[in-house]
């Protein structure tokens, strides 16, 4: 097939005029390399596309018989839905979910509303909007306050986890001041840092538990995923260097009753072909789900899904043509099973 590769690919900010993480979700050179690679190896004819302006009319006036997309978008609330609306309208297949499930997972507050109502475990949570507000007592501190509509950790440091509200209300401001959005506070949960692949439809394959332990990095201060963390992860200098369990140090139950969250959370939100929930586990056993990403890193070097692949005995061009597989079959109308029904099988196996 004439695949085009379309991303939004990493520039170096200009000093001052953005914070440092703002083009933290944006991907290198090597990672659109190394997805072309795969994708070569399997036969397929690759085009690199920047998201950009010019996509419209780069689209419209070459043949293409998918795209892969990995676009962040440029600008806006719902800019990770940009590409698939260019592609709606264009009539161009593609990898990955649509605008809906982009909007919504990019959107943290809409999406843990989504949670509730479907009676998925997400930390307790206030939206602020405005200067000003006050924050709900019924609110258990720490809390930690995030950017509302940013990915890859980006605006979340370890100052941003605070123990009263005087603080908190100075870090909802900084971070108004700084991403010029809404503020999301949610209760921080002690416990497991925790992420979940899932590959595939009809059914989903729910892959192993990846477990990111932060016992080695006490020195730096850090002490979740934040920004920092993942931007420096594995600088012995900066003490940044966590530890990977895959499988997750739980026992059965606990695995069986987080992979089960992870795909509710999943079906929950329209993601189709792949995605990574990151949960909390309590230190009740509790699975709180943080957020679903429709669009986790892909580099075969650092990103987590690619490292729960590995640990699961898929390769990385496996990976990345497993992904164009799926979606190949889901637009060519594969049979749409109900994934809840199955999700007890599915998770047997593994």
């Amino acid at each position: 097939m004439k695949i085009a590769l379309v991303y939004n690919i990493k520039p170096k900010p200009p000093k001052g005029s953005c914070p440092e993480d703002f083009y933290s979700e944006f991907d290198s050179q090597d990672t659109i390399d190394a997805i072309s690679l795969a994708l070569r190896t399997r036969g397929h004819e690759v085009f690199q596309v920047e998201a950009n302006q010019d996509l419209f009319e780069w689209l419209r006036l070459n043949k293409t018989d998918f795209v892969f997309n990995i676009a962040e978008g440029v600008s806006g609330a719902n800019r990770e839905s940009q590409v698939p609306a260019v592609l709606d309208l264009l009539g161009i297949p593609y990898t990955g979910s649509g605008t809906l499930a982009l909007a919504l997972t990019l959107d943290k507050a809409k999406s843990k509303k989504i949670f509730r109502y479907e009676g998925i475990p997400t930390p307790n949570f206030q939206l602020f909007s405005k200067p000003g507000e006050k924050l709900d007592k019924k609110l258990k501190f720490p809390l930690i306050a995030k950017p509302n509509r940013e990915g890859s950790a980006k605006g979340i440091s370890k100052a941003n986890v605070r123990h009263d509200a005087k603080s908190m209300h100075e870090q909802i401001k900084k971070i108004q001041a700084s991403y010029k959005q809404e503020v999301l506070v949610e209760e921080f949960i002690e416990g497991k840092e925790l992420t979940v692949g899932i590959l595939g439809n009809y059914p989903s394959r729910v892959l192993s538990i990846l477990e990111i332990d932060f016992e080695n990095c006490k020195e730096s201060g850090e002490f979740f995923y934040s920004w920092r963390m993942k931007e420096f992860q594995g600088n012995q200098e900066l003490n940044l260097v966590p530890t990977f369990h895959c499988p997750a140090r739980l026992d059965e139950r606990t695995k069986t009753a987080v992979k089960t969250i992870a795909l509710e959370a999943h079906q929950a939100l329209g993601c189709v072909d792949f995605s990574r929930t990151d949960i909390r586990l309590s230190s009740e056993g509790i699975p709180y789900v943080l957020e679903v990403n429709p669009l986790p890193g892909l580099d075969p070097k650092e990103s987590n899904l690619p490292v729960v692949a590995q640990a699961n005995g898929i390769g990385y061009e496996e990976l990345i043509n497993t992904i164009l597989d799926e979606a190949v079959a889901r637009c060519k109308g594969g049979s749409l099973k109900k994934e809840a029904d199955s999700a007890n099988r599915i998770l047997a196996s593994h």
